[in-house]
Order: C-alpha cells, then structure tokens, then sequence
C-alpha cells in the first residue's frame, strides 16, 4: 500500500502548504534526501493551539498537535517531490514549548512519531529528537520537522 493509500484509508487528506512565516521554504530536496523547514500545528491557516505544553495545553492536545505537525511536513514533501516517493523517515526533530517543570516532551513528540508509522509502516521507524524550549514562533505549543529518503 502507497503512502497516500494509507493516508486515504486512515481518513486524512494532505492540506494546502503552510506558507512560509519568514524568509524560508517548506521543504528542501538535496540529493536523496528532504528536509522540512519546522512545521505548526496550523489547520486551514490557523493554530490549533497556544500556549505551553504542561500549562495552557495539555500533553494530550500536544501530542495531537505534533500529529498535525507531522501531517503538515507530509503536505510539504508532498508538494516538492510527492509523497509516494518516500522511501524512509530518516529523522524526525520535535520543539515543545514547555512550562517549567515540564518533562514529557518525547510522549508528545510520539504524535508525529506514531502517525509517520502509521502512513509508513516499517519505512516510518526513525531517529528522534524531542526537545523541550521556552517558546515557539507564533505561541505555537510544538514545531516538527523531518528528513525524509526519496526514490
């Protein structure tokens, strides 16, 4: 089953690329490989959520957004060389936004982790960073980006 096969089964469609917030572009080819830029959990341009995780937004709701995080990467590979051309999650990196005290930063970047297994089977296990800052741009609860193996 294709990427996008898997998506359709799961009841998602790619949206519409994030436009850029600053001087950047979404995703990057350099030989077999894609890097997204950082990505929110933006929906029909808008955040789903505010705030720091372990304060104003739960680590539940966190782990959903990094999940819209993830999808929105897929959205930006998608654009630049077509989802069905992923061959592997190679890397996946996750900010959260995080109230002091907050220590649970790789659950909530298990959202984005779990979904790339989810889209990707086997080809979806990667490494990971999960790393807990002080703010995201635009309030943002958690940003995630990606390096993908292309065909």
């Amino acid at each position: 089953m294709t990427p996008s096969q898997r998506l359709a089964e799961l009841g998602l469609t790619l949206p519409t690329v994030v436009k850029p917030l600053a001087a950047y572009v979404p995703a990057v080819r350099t030989g077999n490989l894609v890097y997204t830029a950082g990505q929110l959990p933006m929906e029909a341009g808008q955040l789903t959520d505010t705030g720091k995780v372990g304060a104003e937004v739960s680590p539940e709701q966190a782990k959903v957004a990094a999940r819209l995080c993830a999808l929105n990467a897929l959205a930006a590979i998608d654009a630049l060389v077509g989802i069905d051309n992923v061959v592997k999650v190679v890397k996946v990196v996750g900010f959260v936004a995080s109230a002091p005290g907050f220590g649970g930063q790789p659950g909530v970047i298990n959202g984005a982790s779990e979904f790339l297994g989810e889209v990707f089977g086997e080809a979806g296990a990667h490494a990971r960073s999960a790393v807990g800052v002080s703010e995201l741009p635009l309030d943002a609860p958690v940003e995630v980006e990606l390096i993908v193996e292309v065909q």
